[in-house]
């Protein structure tokens, strides 16, 4: 256990409201215990018209590199392989877990599992018990149980012994198709399936129910670093400066596979940081590591074949659905590469290696972002974002933030009237 964390009593805990669009289902949320003591935060200011910061969490060995929200809980992971858990409404420890070679890379939650991805290129499935502590020297770590590791035993013993399960991973090396060959950096879920991405630039796909892995792509030329699902199409982002969209459809034996649906590509010696999508699956935004954020508008009409800002589909079959994606947006948002991002309703929020929170607010039906605040206070770049909607003041946004400083920040975000995102659009402008 950290030192930063010991033990005392917990009040009651309240649970989160919607969260942001880079979060995962949340059923069968972990129960609630009296366990640590709490990092002090800070009371929340009189005025509630502006952003502000609530907390500083610290009690990680390493690098903050990933968020999850799971209910009244929020998971932290970092590059010195521990995860803590912090419990609302007061944030404190709630236990801490972990495992693996290497840093933890990714996390998402789903009903009571939590799934982990490392620098090791292995994926770790956690159960979140509902065992309660019997005395003070029993395992904390009890709380969320180690239950499986991808590719899971049973995937290994079932290939293994087939020649034609290897594939080349590098000169005079093999390995079997359902391994990663580098870090996983990325997991999304949707469908009852489990998104792997890697820096060996492959796209695997596992099947949650018994975690067998049912597909692996060869999805980019160079390494994917981002990845999130909707509507039912999920879109990879990657260091060869391009998001594909990728979509399911029956193949042979009825066996349901992916195809590749659109490119959307940005400049060249561009690398994609990151991608997010809106709740409605219409807009699609990636974050580039010269500091831009690009976005796009998906269609489902026939566009002027002429328009150089179209991505046109791959198919042309008529028993699948004609999509397209349009360019409408690009803005140099950061100083330095983006790294994050977070979608929650109309408003983005942006992390970048310039150690500032970007706060933007999509414009009516354009798709279009506008400026409206910038967050400072971290000491190191900001590598996840995470938010939650709260109706309390009027409405705004709870943001959690994780940095290279070793610190898990959270912070107070207004839901602005018109009046006051002029206002801030218009000294943001005055700054830079």
């Amino acid at each position: 256990m950290n030192p930063h964390i010991s033990k005392s009593k917990l009040s009651p805990p309240s649970s989160l409201s919607e969260a942001s669009s880079s979060s995962t289902s949340r059923d069968d949320t972990p129960f609630s215990s009296n366990r640590f003591s709490h990092i002090p935060i800070s009371k929340s200011p009189s005025y509630h018209h502006h952003h502000h910061p609530l907390a500083i969490l610290s009690g990680h060995i390493g690098s903050v590199s990933c968020l999850s929200l799971c209910g009244e809980f929020v998971l932290s992971a970092s590059h010195g392989k521990d995860i803590i858990v912090w419990q609302h409404p007061d944030l404190r420890p709630f236990t801490k877990f972990g495992q693996g070679d290497g840093s933890v890379k990714s996390v998402v939650t789903v009903g009571n599992k939590v799934f982990t991805a490392h620098q090791d290129g292995k994926i770790r499935v956690w159960k979140v018990s509902r065992r309660r502590r019997r005395s003070s020297e029993d395992d904390d770590d009890d709380v969320f149980k180690l239950v499986d590791t991808l590719p899971t035993t049973m995937d290994y013993l079932g290939k293994f012994m087939k020649q034609s399960n290897y594939v080349q991973t590098r000169r005079h090396h093999k390995r079997l198709w359902i391994e990663h060959s580098d870090s996983i950096s990325c997991l999304a879920v949707s469908n009852g399936l489990i998104y792997s991405g890697s820096w060996d630039k492959t796209l695997k796909v596992w099947k949650m129910t018994n975690f067998k892995c049912l597909e692996s792509i060869k999805a980019h030329e160079d390494a994917i670093n981002g990845l999130v699902a909707c509507k039912g199409v999920v879109y990879s982002a990657s260091a060869d400066g391009k998001i594909k969209a990728w979509g399911r459809k029956e193949g042979k034996m009825k066996k349901m596979t992916h195809f590749l649906k659109g490119v959307l590509e940005g400049h060249k010696d561009l690398s994609f940081n990151c991608v997010v999508v809106s709740q409605d699956g219409k807009w699609v935004y990636g974050g580039g590591s010269n500091g831009v954020v690009m976005g796009w508008e998906k269609t489902e009409k026939t566009l002027d074949e002429s328009s150089s800002d179209l991505i046109k589909p791959f198919n042309d079959r008529s028993d699948l659905k004609n999509e397209n994606w349009r360019l409408v947006f690009e803005m140099k948002a950061h100083g330095m590469a983006v790294l994050c991002m977070c979608l929650m309703r109309e408003i983005l929020f942006s992390g970048s290696s310039d150690k500032s929170i970007g706060i933007w607010k999509r414009e009516g039906y354009g798709g279009k972002l506008c400026k409206i605040g910038v967050i400072n206070g971290h000491e190191g770049p900001v590598k996840c974002l995470e938010a939650t909607y709260s109706s309390r003041n009027g409405g705004g946004f709870m943001l959690y933030s994780g940095s290279l400083d070793k610190s898990l920040r959270v912070w107070w975000v207004p839901k602005y009237n018109e009046e006051e995102i002029e206002e801030n659009s218009t000294t943001s402008l005055h700054q830079e």
